[in-house]
């Protein structure tokens, strides 16, 4: 038990653990953590990620040569938070597809170059077409990438919008 709680502490912290804070942390004995922190290390030795000492303490950290599949992941669109305004003209799109800027700047009542920009970029959305109207403005709808992230089936799995 004394592993499993000192691999939870490594896991959610930001910065290295101390023996001396994982002791103020649980009331586990220095000699009980340190023993349980080299059988750690030991268990880690053939896997994935690995124990290091770091800056007085201690950090779960993943091995070097996986590097590129990390990177792969962080920079995939998956990955990537989206801000409120990202994360509301993307329901826009979503529901009122396909769709120009102009339409969706008249429902968010302000400018959404960025936005889109930031959208189109991290593929959630594509350009699917011109409009009819005049100027003939590009048409944006989801793309593939979008209901990955969203966990959805197609887009008719989408929560129905209250009518009012």
């Amino acid at each position: 038990m004394i592993k499993d709680v000192i691999e939870s502490l490594l896991f959610v912290s930001k910065k290295p653990l101390s023996t001396e804070e994982i002791e103020g942390l649980c009331s586990f004995g220095r000699d009980e953590i340190e023993k349980n922190l080299k059988e750690l290390e030991s268990d880690y030795s053939s896997r994935g990620l690995q124990l290091i000492r770091l800056a007085h303490g201690f950090v779960l950290a993943t091995r070097p040569q996986y590097s590129t599949f990390i990177e792969k992941y962080l920079n995939s669109p998956l990955s990537v938070t989206l801000s409120p305004q990202a994360l509301e003209t993307l329901s826009i799109i979503a529901y009122k597809q396909p769709v120009t800027k102009l339409e969706v700047e008249n429902i968010r009542g302000v400018m959404c170059d960025t936005v889109i920009d930031t959208l189109l970029e991290k593929r959630l959305i594509k350009e699917s077409g011109r409009s009819d109207q005049v100027g003939r403005p590009i048409l944006y709808s989801t793309t593939i990438e979008f209901l990955k992230h969203f966990g959805l089936h197609d887009i008719g799995e989408l929560p129905k919008l209250d009518e009012q």
